[in-house]
């Protein structure tokens, strides 16, 4: 038997095994949804420390505190916005009947898919993890979870955790490499939950497909940064530096390019720069700002600058404070100016902290920019003419917005998160997760007064009359 082979019925038994538990069990109770999220919450006040270690060890550099900030409160409040709102999510909701059907009555039953895969990115190991999970746990499902291969200690530490905690057959974590990965995406899950790259997402799609399995796509993308005309540099860079830096750049919704009122270049870089040396005085040591996950992924972001500069492109590296070079992976904000049309930092996803600046004429010059590319997970402005932001609103179409700051539309626990075309498709976090990972199954009770016998062949005279009376009340 090759490892391949091996691999894929050892996956597949895990699945079996949650898909006959689920099927045996189609009608779950609030009280256990809400125990099965309760073990989740247990786990994050018991374990959160730990958890955080694990996640600096897999960066390398990744202060306790940003992981706390970004992963587990995240979490925390997902959590608590659940447990108060589940059981209403849960109730059956009735729907008007049309006069033609009446006297029966509808409704919307809302039940669990079943089994639920969940491959979740090393950029924030434990929430976008634990997200899905948790959401997938609210809708009564069962969860197979594949964490990346590039966070070894966050994933081991996971499968433990989880493993402590659920049975095999409620949640469990299949860890390994693409291979695996594949092999996990061709099972036929009730419903496959990705977030990671949009290269990667068309595989998992591709491999969904064959069994007919809905996916959640939570993919990346170019996401603009608008700053108006009516803006206040400095209040801005602060936030789109905040933005662009969390977790070094390594953010699927972080400000991937700015666009800017022509002739502010300058004292934009100088802004950048101000903000910059306030968020962190020092780049190198700094356990605040995070290291590139890896050699290759560093190497990638060395190779993006150096192409930009060749090609004639401005960079500035904002790095205060500097210290000789590590080996921390540490690598300081970039600013790119007047980057060529067709170089690669403008056309992928970039993944780390670099930031090209691009020069506008005019708002429409910016709007025919974005639309011209494929739709981004996110899109922010910056500016205080409200006329000018609704204008750019309506003219544009991205997976989600902040006005006047950067990320925070994915902490509202009530706004749907997700991307739209290259970006993703599908959506999650509050009610819209829940009902993502839930199928309403359409249900009409027929009354005993029904007449639907006017319906019935043989037709003649009065099904006409009844048709005709129909055709003016409807």
């Amino acid at each position: 038997m090759t490892s391949t082979t091996s691999i894929a019925r050892n996956i597949r038994a895990l699945f079996d095994a949650q898909h006959r538990a689920s099927r045996a069990q189609i009608d779950v109770p609030l009280a256990l949804r809400r125990d099965r999220l309760l073990r989740i919450q247990a786990l994050l006040d018991v374990h959160g420390a730990a958890l955080a270690q694990a996640v600096q060890q897999d960066f390398g550099v990744r202060s306790p505190q940003l992981t706390e900030i970004a992963d587990i409160f995240v979490l925390r409040s997902l959590l608590s916005t659940t447990l108060k709102k589940l059981a209403k999510w849960m109730k059956p909701v009735r729907v008007s009947t049309p006069l033609y059907l009446l006297p029966a009555r509808a409704f919307l039953q809302r039940q669990p898919l079943g089994v639920v895969g969940v491959v979740s990115p090393w950029n924030y190991p434990v929430q976008l993890s634990l997200g899905p999970v948790i959401t997938a746990l609210a809708a009564g499902n069962r969860i197979m979870l594949k964490p990346s291969e590039l966070t070894p200690a966050t994933s081991a530490l996971l499968e433990k955790l989880l493993g402590e905690v659920f049975a095999a057959d409620e949640v469990c974590v299949v860890q390994g490499d693409g291979e695996v990965a594949a092999a996990f995406a061709a099972l036929p899950f009730d419903h496959l939950f990705f977030t990671g790259s949009t290269a990667v997402g068309r595989k998992v799609a591709e491999a969904a497909a064959a069994n007919l399995t809905p996916t959640t796509l939570e993919l990346g993308g170019k996401s603009p940064c608008i700053v108006d005309a009516s803006c206040d540099l400095d209040a801005a860079a602060i936030k789109i530096a905040h933005g662009k830096l969390l977790n070094a750049g390594q953010t699927c919704i972080a400000p991937d390019y700015v666009l800017l009122p022509k002739g502010q270049e300058a004292a934009f870089g100088e802004a950048f720069a101000r903000a910059v040396a306030q968020l962190f005085p020092t780049i190198t040591g700094n356990p605040d700002y995070a290291a590139i996950i890896s050699p290759r992924h560093h190497e990638r972001l060395q190779a993006l600058v150096a192409q930009a500069e060749a090609e004639g492109a401005q960079v500035q590296v904002v790095n205060p404070g500097a210290v000789a070079a590590t080996a921390s992976r540490q690598m300081a904000p970039v600013l790119v100016f007047n980057a060529a049309a067709d170089s690669k930092l403008l056309s992928e996803e970039i993944f780390g902290p670099i930031l090209p600046v691009l020069p506008y004429a005019s708002i429409d010059e910016a709007v025919n920019y974005i639309n011209d590319r494929p739709r981004p997970l996110a899109l922010y402005w910056f500016g205080t003419n409200t006329d000018a932001r609704d204008d750019v609103l309506a003219r544009t179409v991205s997976g989600g917005v902040t006005v006047n700051d950067t990320l925070m539309h994915i902490a509202h626990e009530n706004l749907p998160f997700g991307g739209v075309g290259d970006s993703g498709w599908g959506s999650y976090h509050g009610e819209a997760g829940f009902l993502r990972l839930t199928q309403q199954k359409p249900v009409l009770v027929q009354s005993k007064w029904a007449r639907g016998d006017l319906f019935y062949p043989p037709y003649g005279k009065r099904f006409n009359q009844v048709m005709g009376l129909l055709k003016r009340i409807i």
